[in-house]
């Protein structure tokens, strides 16, 4: 058990009530293995709304519009076209670079994994993109880590609500949809 995912849990006070995930056929859909810390976290809490504002992705989500498979393939032809427009941002400019959602916001701010060529799933890194704005965000940390020191405060992104995160931390599960 990782330590970060741990400390993650304990700081929203969630209990760990998530449901293990079939991975293999998720990862094949995507293309590519995703962060332990990630799936890690799903399989010990599962998806769900933090902070009464952010939406953690989970694949196979009870709630269908916070799934992270069709995130990923949403958010891919979207940025595809945007970038036919507008610029990338200077930390995905490398040949091969590209971006999944991981999570998402109220205000339609999207939080993603940077992964770039070669690279391991581990070692991925955070970028956040303001809602129908151009303004990106790079953290060099994973996102249970990124999560965490931003529910701790160590960090503070000028991306995200003003008022995340709230004083008393609030974790609710995804429940099915109508």
């Amino acid at each position: 058990m990782s330590n970060n995912v741990t400390r993650l849990i304990e700081t929203l006070r969630a209990s760990e009530s998530g449901v293990p995930k079939a991975w293999t056929p998720t990862e094949a859909e995507l293309g590519t293995p995703l962060p332990g810390d990630y799936k890690e976290l799903i399989d010990r809490m599962g998806g769900g709304r933090v902070e009464e504002y952010l939406y953690l992705l989970e694949p196979d989500s009870p709630n269908a519009h916070y799934d992270l498979v069709r995130h990923a393939r949403e958010r891919a032809e979207a940025y595809e076209e945007i970038w036919e427009i507008e610029e990338k941002p200077p930390e995905l400019a490398a040949e091969g670079a590209r971006i999944l959602p991981w999570g998402t916001t109220d205000n339609g701010e999207w939080l993603f994994w940077r992964a770039l060529p070669g690279q391991h799933p581990d070692a991925w890194t955070v970028m956040l993109n303001e809602a129908r704005g151009e303004t990106w965000e790079h953290y060099d940390m994973n996102c249970t880590g990124f999560l965490r020191a931003a529910l701790t405060g160590d960090i503070q992104s000028d991306v995200l609500w003003s008022r995340f995160p709230l004083p008393r931390h609030v974790f609710v599960k995804f429940s099915p949809t109508p």
